[in-house]
């Protein structure tokens, strides 16, 4: 028998069906036995008579099984109006039990206020049980099918990159370095390399969705050592803002589809307003952003710390956008050169043709036009002091490759704040951190 869902249920009334699902409550009054069974897609009602010979075995099975235990139940599902719950009952024949849960479980997951945020981790299995946490997860699963969707709509291929590598692809300091076989290898950072590889083989429009690992001993609501990012590089571009402009495409294409399928859901579980931004994203030079900030909010910093944004300043990006663009998103572009990597694309004046996103007051993206020309990132390479660890890297770019560049977002910390969730530890599947690895 094929497994019926409890989204299902509706196209199955007055049939014999099977159906699964963990016991969420249990009612046991005098002459009827109220069962709430539910799965990853709702619950359903079973209600047992007391009275019925042929209910007895039964009544006495769920008398003594502890929620959160799962079972198995064949029966009639009818249509009842007066169940509150969907207004559908099942009727069972027999109920056979498939697992048994501990009497108490190490928090209520139904109700986590309170609830340390460690215990949590330390039973995410349980934790994951949440409503709400369930809920996250699907509208997450969603966001990233949309984006994939918006590429795929555009011809674009996805790949899938190494996560064993041979040389750190950012910076030797932040890398987890790992035995293999008998030399170093280290875990990626980013598939960086191996998506300009893909520019230099002809494979002109790449995305993928790929955990990467950062060994950065951050300990914020936003940073984690693994997280699962979601990359696109694309040739033949003219200049850094045909990068912006697409990734500005995507996400409002992924936020419209997210809006039309989960608005209400939205604001009355997460009680946030998801709004669609509206094309195109409005920009600002670095330069333009802390000038603003002082005038607006006398947000005052030395002048040797204006060559990136401070996190603080990121904050405050939020309310400029709002207030001067009734926008949520901002592009800051117009970095120095040194504080981005050699691989970002500088103009004769030494420009770097890159820029950040900022959403809610957060960095979500560094994006760039890339260097693709041999003598440029050898020297940009050699500047660094990275021209010997990555001489593999170098070599795709002696044979010939188009202008071309590219972005990359963190889905944890997208879904953090499209949902006005305080962290990524709860928006990942399982949480890794300088101080987290189980389970």
């Amino acid at each position: 028998m094929k497994k019926i869902y409890a989204e299902e249920l509706k196209n199955h009334y007055g049939e014999k069906i099977e159906f699964s699902g963990f016991v969420d409550n249990i009612r046991d009054l005098q002459w009827v036995q109220f069962v709430i069974l539910r799965d990853s897609t709702g619950k359903v009602q079973v209600t047992i008579e007391k009275s019925e010979e042929k209910n007895k075995e039964m009544v006495e099975l769920i008398s003594n099984l502890a929620l959160d235990s799962t079972v198995k139940v064949y029966g009639t599902l009818m249509e009842s109006p007066k169940v509150k719950l969907n207004g559908m009952e099942i009727i069972p024949d027999t109920i056979e039990v498939t697992s048994t849960s501990a009497l108490e479980l190490p928090f209520n997951y139904k109700d986590l206020e309170g609830v340390n945020l460690d215990t949590r981790l330390d039973y995410r299995f349980i934790d994951l049980r949440n409503d709400k946490n369930q809920l996250m997860f699907k509208i997450q699963s969603d966001l990233v099918k949309y984006m994939r969707e918006y590429l795929y709509n555009n011809d674009f291929t996805e790949i899938h990159t190494p996560k064993l590598i041979g040389a750190a692809s950012e910076s030797g300091s932040e890398v987890f370095e790992i035995k293999y076989f008998d030399r170093a290898a280290y875990l990626a950072q980013s598939p960086q390399f191996y998506k300009q590889m893909a520019m230099a083989s002809g494979m002109s429009k790449i995305f993928e969705v790929a955990p990467c690992f950062r060994a950065e001993n951050s300990n914020t609501n936003r940073h984690a050592t693994e997280y699962t990012s979601f990359d696109v590089e694309f040739s033949y571009i003219d200049s850094y803002e045909d990068v912006m402009n697409l990734e500005a495409e995507m996400l409002e294409y992924g936020l419209s589809k997210l809006k039309e399928k989960y608005n209400d859901t939205i604001k009355e579980v997460f009680n946030e307003e998801l709004v669609v931004p509206k094309l195109p994203f409005p920009t600002m030079t670095l330069s333009e952003v802390y000038k603003e900030l002082e005038e607006r909010y006398n947000y005052k910093i030395a002048e040797e710390e204006k060559n990136d944004l401070t996190t603080e300043a990121e904050k405050l990006c939020y309310k400029l956008a709002k207030e001067k663009y009734n926008h949520e998103f901002l592009f800051v572009t117009d970095y120095p050169a040194e504080k981005r990597a050699f691989y970002h694309m500088r103009d004769n004046e030494g420009k770097l043709q890159g820029y950040d996103l900022i959403w809610k007051g957060v960095e979500i993206t560094t994006g760039a036009q890339r260097e693709h020309r041999y003598n440029e990132i050898v020297k940009n390479a050699k500047e660094k002091g990275l021209e010997k660890d990555v001489e593999f890297y170098l070599e795709f770019f002696k044979y010939g490759c188009p202008p071309h560049g590219g972005f990359a977002i963190g889905v944890d910390r997208l879904t953090m704040l499209l949902l006005n969730i305080p962290s990524v530890k709860e928006t990942q599947f399982l949480f890794r951190g300088p101080n987290r690895i189980n389970p």
